[in-house]
């Protein structure tokens, strides 16, 4: 059974900082590139970002990029978004994302989520 858990999210100021977790079960996790994306109330999911599976090439959306870094260990089966700078566009539910084929247009396994909010 493939599980993506992903924790850290919570309230934080404007300005704030905050690390995402997302911890994979039930996939050889080295062989998936992993991505993260956003959905705020009333929006379509958003792309944010991906890694590849060693974790050489990262992609980053220009709404977040020099703000947010994504990073993996593969020895823990886990990807992060370390997110700076936070603003309150960026409140909505952080979804992370496994993807077998680096150049597919969807991806494999979805979390349940993990809500952000930014308090203005």
């Amino acid at each position: 059974q493939v599980q993506l858990v992903e924790s850290g999210g919570g309230l934080v100021q404007a300005g704030g900082s905050l690390r995402l977790s997302c911890a994979a079960s039930g996939i050889t996790f080295s062989l998936y590139g992993m991505g993260w994306f956003r959905q705020a109330p009333g929006k379509e999911r958003e792309f944010l970002a991906r890694v590849n599976r060693g974790g050489s090439v990262r992609d980053y959306a220009n709404s977040v990029k020099g703000r947010f870094t994504i990073s993996r260990d593969n020895a823990k089966n886990t990807v992060y978004l370390q997110m700076n700078s936070l603003k309150s566009e960026d409140t909505a539910v952080y979804y992370c994302a496994a993807q077998r084929d680096w150049g597919a247009p969807t991806y494999d396994y979805w979390g349940q989520g993990t809500q952000v909010t930014v308090s203005s």
